[in-house]
């Protein structure tokens, strides 16, 4: 049972069982408190103390599964639509690793690199952009990577709703993780960044 202080997301399904967001865990609680979870999924538990019961007293508790499913039908669509693209994501759909050299970096060496630059007609979106270390990125200039001579190490795709939610927490659980991978879309990518 994890403690509170280090309290992880909870992830928030539609009752069908597709993952929607990641939540905190007050709002899990309210979502229990209101009776709108319509079952739990997860293998740990979040224990949240309450305050102390002036008649009995005894603290109050309430116990929160890492893995909640609510009256929601949203699930089918949101997994339909395409996640927004940050840079954030974006490095770690790429593994921190600049898509031309092939080397690792830090957040802060990196930059979203556009493979038809965006002066160019080039989208900025999830298959036309990539991780480039900022030595890459220069040299590429406003060039595709052909007329720069920098072929790219894997082919830039749009993760689904389940890849997004792991892109976007940093601390997922290993039920979490296990959840969301049965949603995960095999691919190849290259031979270089398969996860």
């Amino acid at each position: 049972m994890n403690d509170v202080h280090i309290h992880p997301l909870i992830l928030k399904l539609d009752v069908g069982g597709i993952p929607l967001d990641w939540v905190h865990w007050e709002y899990a609680a309210t979502l229990y408190c209101n009776e709108k979870v319509a079952w739990e999924g997860g293998g740990e538990r979040i224990r949240i103390q309450g305050g102390i019961n002036r008649a009995t007293g005894r603290r109050s508790f309430l116990e929160l599964d890492t893995i909640i499913a609510v009256n929601d039908s949203r699930g089918g669509r949101l997994m339909s639509l395409v996640p927004p693209l940050t840079n954030r994501a974006l490095f770690q759909r790429d593994g921190h690793i600049c898509l031309y050299c092939g080397q690792r970096f830090r957040h802060s060496e990196l930059t979203r690199d556009h493979v038809v630059p965006t002066s160019r007609g080039g989208p900025d979106d999830w298959t036309n952009c990539v991780t480039a270390c900022g030595s890459c990125n220069r040299h590429k200039s406003n060039r595709t990577p052909e007329e720069a001579g920098q072929p790219l190490l894997a082919v830039p795709y749009a993760p689904n709703r389940a890849e997004y939610l792991i892109l976007s927490n940093r601390r997922i659980l290993g039920d979490q993780q296990a959840f969301l991978d049965q949603f995960v879309t095999k691919r190849d990518r290259g031979g270089v960044l398969a996860a």
